[in-house]
């Protein structure tokens, strides 16, 4: 179903003030972007973006995340798990997968790419059950580093605390007044500063000194211009204007200078670096746009103050604030958030012409290496040289899975019943009598196969005929991997996978509550699973390990072989390649969700799915 909301999205960011250049920095209004999930309570305070992914952190221990990654337009806002709920000020990283967030009462914490970890602060005392007054609580407001992976947080009473790549510890601050803002310098240099005035310069030797600035501002915010030179921002309380006022103060050459404009600012929270001159943001949604010394008010239809500023990879930028408040002046919010267009990477998999484009939900290689796809409406085809050709269809209902056992070519899919194919015709082999689908089968002889599926179903066949097995479980199943007939798995819901032992079938655990759609090993100590949300499970003839895949895609079907290697599918064409002990994404050259994966034995791999995409491979080598 098409999502009508997109559109509207879109025109939300798009701004038409008549024949004016909405681009310019000093006549684009911003805008709220829309479904952020924070509510009006929360408190959103700075954010951090890098390779099309986006973290902003807030009250109450808020991290959302958006990835950028939504389909048709739809922005997919989530709010991570945190191991504390205490308010988050700032947040820098390296990269997605290594973060680090600074708050309340001393809060630092970690991101992996996995899960957050708290590192230091949160300290209880155990004799009340209330924060501690200890060092460690000292809150912390500001968070910066530089490209050589060093950081740098600041905080209440001087606090400084220093991360040298490996492990954090504090630093000797010259004061005790409490510190907001910190910033690198391209020469290694680091500045912060913060209340009565107080900036702090560190040299590259390690050491904090105090400059000696004349100004009493409370400083909220620093930035180092390209020229070396130092602005600062915050505001003070004046009784005779009966509120705080903002000022921005330059300093160069050793000197400090309060710069003056005719409009009166509220207190500034953060500046940042924008489409050649400076973005200011303020209390009560002010906004403003620095360049050469001229200071330009924008529109930014707000009242709620704002915190900080991110700058996109785009040249756009992010205002966040008060009352869960995300802004931009951008037309079209995702496509400012996306990284710069490059190239698409080339993909080794090609798309086949096939006579259906009906959606594919199964595939086999026969014993004599003829391959077979199928799908609904009856969908079965046999692939000739590099040509597909439809057979005739065993019934109007969907097929899910083939078995080819050397002695007939089996079907079997909706409402349980099985076809075999002769060459010329199919027959109605066996008819189940309820509507339960069956899902994939396996078998070692023609007198030996299986299928499994809806609602624990397991059939064997004799050779003689099929009988239902008792699986112990209401689960659906959805695939069958075997060794032989004493050693067979078969995934379902909720991370369960039933073991075959040759004479029963019982639970065998994998750790983990997700989905399994898929399963595969080329021995009984080297076994991967796969399934709902990038879940990948790894068995070593001990135990599962979940293995970490940082991938939003269903991953629905897995395969190898010798010549080809191993290789696994998913949704929005998703692709996994085994190298090594490590999976690799690679780029199908589809968005066409991948239903099965087959890797031959010649070494070719095929992968099926929606719409009749047939996708081919040569693996390790070409026979």
């Amino acid at each position: 179903m098409t999502d009508t909301r997109a559109p509207e999205r879109r025109r939300f960011f798009r701004q038409m003030l008549g024949t004016d250049n909405s681009t310019a920095p000093g006549r684009a209004p911003w805008r709220r972007v829309p479904e952020v999930g924070a509510g009006d309570g929360d408190v959103l305070w700075s954010g951090w973006t890098g390779n099309g992914e986006l973290f902003v952190v807030g009250d109450e221990g808020m991290v959302l995340r958006y990835t950028g990654k939504a389909e048709a337009g739809e922005a997919q806002w989530q709010q991570m798990t945190l191991p504390t709920r205490l308010p988050l000020h700032g947040i820098w990283g390296a990269s997605a997968n290594n973060l680090f967030a600074v708050g309340w009462m001393g809060a630092l914490l970690h991101y992996d790419g996995d899960q957050w970890q708290l590192l230091r602060g949160g300290v209880i005392d155990e004799t009340n059950g209330r924060f501690a007054a200890c060092e460690e609580n000292t809150p912390l407001f500001a968070i910066d580093g530089n490209e050589q992976g060093q950081a740098w947080a600041v905080g209440d009473d001087g606090m400084v605390l220093h991360f040298d790549g490996a492990k954090w510890q504090r630093e000797q601050s010259p004061t005790q007044v409490n510190l907001r803002a910190v910033a690198c310098a391209p020469d290694n240099t680091v500045y912060a500063a913060g209340a009565e005035g107080t900036v702090l310069r560190r040299d590259s030797d390690g050491l904090w000194k105090k400059l000696d600035c004349p100004l009493g501002s409370g400083f909220h915010a620093l930035l180092v211009m390209d020229d070396g030179s130092v602005l600062l921002g915050g505001g003070r309380y004046f009784v005779d204007q009966g509120g705080f006022r903002g000022e921005l103060v330059r300093y160069q050459n050793n000197r400090f200078q309060a710069l003056t404009f005719d409009e009166p600012m509220p207190r500034l929270r953060s500046l940042k670096a924008y489409k050649g001159g400076v973005l200011i943001v303020g209390d009560q949604g002010h906004l403003y746009y620095l360049k050469d010394l001229r200071l330009d008010k924008l529109e930014s239809n707000s009242h709620h103050d704002l915190m900080d500023i991110i700058v996109l990879s785009t040249g756009e930028a992010l205002a966040v604030g008060d009352f869960g408040t995300i802004m931009t002046a951008a037309e079209d919010f995702t496509q400012a958030l996306a990284p710069p267009p490059a190239a698409a990477a080339a993909s080794p998999w090609e798309a086949m012409d096939v006579p259906t484009k009906n959606q594919l939900w199964g595939f086999t290689e026969g014993l004599d290496g003829t391959c077979y796809a199928c799908g609904e409406a009856g969908t079965v085809m046999r692939l000739q040289g590099d040509n597909w050709e439809l057979l005739p269809p065993p019934s109007d209902l969907t097929v899910h899975c083939l078995w080819d056992t050397g002695a007939g070519l089996f079907a079997a899919g909706q409402e349980g019943r099985i076809f075999r194919f002769d060459g010329q015709q199919w027959a109605l082999h066996y008819d189940l009598n309820l509507d339960l689908t069956i899902m994939d089968m396996w078998g070692s002889s023609p007198e030996s196969l299986y299928a499994v599926g809806d609602e624990g179903l397991i059939l064997h066949f004799d050779g003689l005929r099929w009988q239902r097995m008792p699986s112990g479980t209401q689960s659906a199943l959805y695939c069958l991997w075997a060794m032989d007939d004493e050693h067979m798995l078969a995934p379902g819901d909720f991370g369960l996978v039933l073991r075959y032992n040759g004479k029963e079938w019982s639970e065998f655990n994998v750790g983990t509550e997700n989905f399994l759609y898929g399963i595969w090993g080329d021995s009984l100590s080297n076994i991967y699973a796969v399934g709902l949300s990038g879940t990948l499970a790894h068995f070593n003839g001990q135990r599962w390990q979940q293995m970490a895949t940082r991938l939003r895609e269903d991953i629905l079907s897995i395969s190898g072989s010798e010549a080809a290697g191993a290789f696994a599918v998913g949704t929005r064409g998703c692709v996994l390649r085994l190298d090594g002990d490590q999976w690799l994404t690679e780029p199908s050259g589809s968005d066409a969700g991948l239903r099965v994966v087959c890797a031959t034995r010649s070494g070719v791999v095929y992968a099926v799915g929606d719409r009749g995409t047939v996708l081919r491979r040569h693996g390790k080598r070409r026979n």
